[in-house]
């Protein structure tokens, strides 16, 4: 039997949201915010992955692609692909913000003022980019580089 993608919608978006209520009443002093950070930023990613996984594969009938916004258009039109597509969001968003909430408990950022941008829930790259702006603007220093690959 196929999941019904709108079940799998609610249930996606509802955990989803239960991270990010968990991010904003977890500041970094906090005996439990450790955990909350494995759990949302690590296993719901990859449960959301998963679940994006199996959605897309169930419900991807080869119509539609990636190589234009019709074609992209196409693909999200079935509605099985189009939570599949929702899913990659949440499982992202949460994993940057995550990012954010344990960068800013690093660099002494206050809880308080990364909670705004928890905004990441609803416009993602806006709240990386805010949150680098903040760091910018707060440390006057260039943000972090990648680290180097081993060799």
């Amino acid at each position: 039997m196929t999941p019904d993608p709108d079940l799998i919608f609610r249930l996606s978006n509802g955990l989803a949201l239960l991270c990010w209520l968990a991010l904003v009443v977890s500041p970094p002093s906090a005996a439990w915010t450790r955990r909350v950070w494995w759990v949302c930023g690590r296993m719901v990613p990859l449960v959301l992955s998963a679940g994006y996984l199996l959605m897309f594969a169930l419900h991807w009938r080869g119509e539609g692609g990636f190589g234009s916004p019709a074609e992209v258009r196409a693909l999200f039109d079935v509605p099985g692909v189009l939570v599949a597509g929702w899913m990659h969001y949440l499982a992202f968003d949460l994993f940057v913000g995550v990012w954010i909430a344990s960068r800013s408990a690093q660099t002494g950022l206050p809880h308080l003022a990364v909670v705004p941008l928890l905004l990441t829930f609803v416009l993602g790259p806006v709240g990386l980019l805010a949150f680098l702006a903040i760091r910018l603007l707060r440390r006057s220093e260039a943000p972090d580089e990648f680290p180097a690959a081993a060799a």
